[in-house]
């Protein structure tokens, strides 16, 4: 089966060189070589220009601002020995257009401007009727110098904006195993609070009540089963073998939430008047969360007989309260990871999670989310 998701090739950035550098030569030695006459009349000489032009190409990773720097003055040494044209621009093009993609457009700028320049200065002033400058050569000269380091420019920033992508994806994947962390952390703390709570049960039935002995083991293997296929699927999004992360539970999972609950002796009363498809995902998720952690905490520390969880829609939020009957916290409540992870999430999307004793007894978790993530 072949390999999923496999990485781009890439090419060798040393590779690229080489090959712009032999571009760089050929092309130089070709516009020589039309001057047949000049050539014949200088000798091979510039040829040797045309090879150092191409040489030069190979260290413009390392050394951009020198090879320009040489590339410049090689470009004025070369017309100086009176060898074929070439054009001002077109041996140092690789230069400038390595000095803009290397993060100086400055010195490219300064150095296409003075190339151009004493181009013009010489043969505008020069006695050679021949070699006078005509429109054509000066916008061919400006177009090649401009071109050169708009595309190196373009270049740039074109890595820029991939390494930021790359950042932002290395972020987004950062919350995303935060996420699931989170999950795990919710689904697993609750399904132990069952059955820490059935495996007590059990002991204390074992010779006096088979009957509620064996329901509380059942209770317990039901518990043990469902962490055991979470950590199964966290385990699969984490290698990548589903393409995607666990799918949420909303505020539809809450009665599977409560039956345990249930089984074990505490009244759930549930009334969600929510509208199907009011809510996005998202804040679906967030809401489930968070009863299950509130419950996870009556079950663990409440010593509750009762716990009410309601959820109705208030314009454009989502009112989502669970109180119980139980002891309250007191005023030493320490916000544990339970809580203070439903607080984060919370406030991720946008709302805000109260918690505290009630007036008449007991503890009241209070969640006001949006309906809605903003865009």
């Amino acid at each position: 089966m072949p390999e999923q998701n496999a990485p781009p090739l890439s090419v060798d950035p040393r590779v690229t060189d080489v090959a712009l550098a032999l571009a760089m030569a050929l092309v130089v030695a070709v516009v020589i070589a039309v001057d047949a006459d000049t050539v014949q009349r200088t000798g091979g000489g510039a040829y040797l220009f045309a090879a150092g032009f191409g040489a030069l190409v190979l260290f413009r990773r390392t050394a951009p601002r020198t090879v320009l720097v040489v590339t410049v003055l090689a470009v004025f040494v070369y017309y100086a020995l009176g060898f074929a044209p070439i054009g001002m621009a077109l041996p140092a093009v690789a230069a400038l257009y390595s000095a803009a993609e290397m993060r100086h457009t400055g010195w490219a700028v300064g150095a296409g401007v003075t190339l151009v320049a004493v181009s013009t200065y010489f043969r505008v002033a020069g006695d050679d009727t021949e070699d006078q400058l005509t429109p054509y050569d000066l916008v061919t000269n400006v177009a090649l110098v401009a071109a050169a380091i708009a595309l190196g420019v373009a270049v740039r920033l074109t890595h820029q904006v991939r390494a930021h992508e790359a950042r932002a994806a290395g972020q987004r994947l950062q919350a995303e195993r935060l996420r699931i962390a989170r999950d795990l952390h919710d689904v697993v703390g609750h399904n132990l609070s069952v059955i820490a709570l059935h495996s007590g049960v059990a002991a204390e039935a074992v010779g006096r009540d088979d009957d509620a002995a064996r329901g509380a083991l059942e209770h317990v293997r039901a518990a043990t089963s469902g962490t055991l296929r979470e950590l199964r699927s966290t385990v699969k999004v984490l290698r990548g073998s589903m393409g995607g992360a666990v799918a949420p539970t909303g505020l539809a999972g809450v009665d599977a939430l409560a039956r345990p609950a249930r089984a074990a002796g505490l009244t759930v009363d549930v009334d969600l008047d929510v509208p199907e498809g009011a809510l996005d995902g998202a804040i679906d998720a967030a809401a489930y969360r968070v009863v299950q952690e509130s419950l996870t905490n009556v079950l663990r520390h409440a010593a509750a007989t009762r716990v009410t969880v309601r959820a109705r829609v208030d314009g454009g939020h989502l009112v989502l309260r669970v109180a119980d009957d139980g002891r309250g916290a007191g005023t030493g409540l320490v916000p544990g990871s339970g809580l203070s992870g439903m607080r984060e999430r919370v406030a991720v999307l946008g709302g805000e999670l109260t918690t505290g004793d009630a007036p008449d007894g007991g503890f009241v978790v209070t969640a006001d989310l949006p309906l809605r993530l903003e865009t």
